[in-house]
């Protein structure tokens, strides 16, 4: 049990570093031409400069689902450390589980809205791009909050 419990400490970290990176990187979107990348906050064509699009609500809405999901699972870590020491055995992580479950939420709408409205624009850079590796990582990010979420609903403290 404390193995697991280990584990999933260790890739709950790893999902908060990963969404810090995919957060603050500007690389969701690279154009295969031209060496540039676009980012939820700067277009790094040759040097970084703001978007020409940062004042749409559609990126402002993803801009702010990606900080409330690091947010949401820095406060599910926290959560889930205190009920650790806290808590009685035989009781289940349900406030960790469910604040994770949040995260996994804001993180599903934040990139559903990129990917629907920015992911596949050509309008960015006019030639063939391909998807950075901070979309990718919000994407692992995803399925390893809902993973993590749900492993501690179902775990018990013993």
């Amino acid at each position: 049990m404390l193995v697991l419990l280990a584990g999933i400490f260790v890739v709950h970290i790893a999902t908060v570093i990963m969404l810090f990176v995919s957060t603050i990187s500007n690389v969701w979107v690279v154009s295969d031409a031209l060496n540039a990348s676009v980012g939820l906050w700067k277009n790094c064509t040759g040097d970084c400069s703001d978007l020409s699009y940062g004042h749409e609500d559609a990126l402002k809405s993803v801009q702010a689902f990606m900080i409330l999901s690091i947010i949401f699972s820095v406060i599910s870590l926290v959560v889930f450390v205190f009920q650790l020491f806290t808590m009685e055995k035989g009781n289940r992580f349900f406030l960790s589980g469910a604040t994770m479950l949040v995260c996994w939420l804001c993180i599903l709408i934040g990139v559903s809205i990129y990917t629907d409205r920015y992911a596949n624009n050509s309008e960015t850079f006019g030639t063939s791009t391909h998807h950075g590796y901070c979309f990718i990582l919000a994407w692992i990010c995803f399925c390893f909050s809902f993973i993590i979420g749900i492993l501690y609903l179902v775990l018990r403290k013993k």
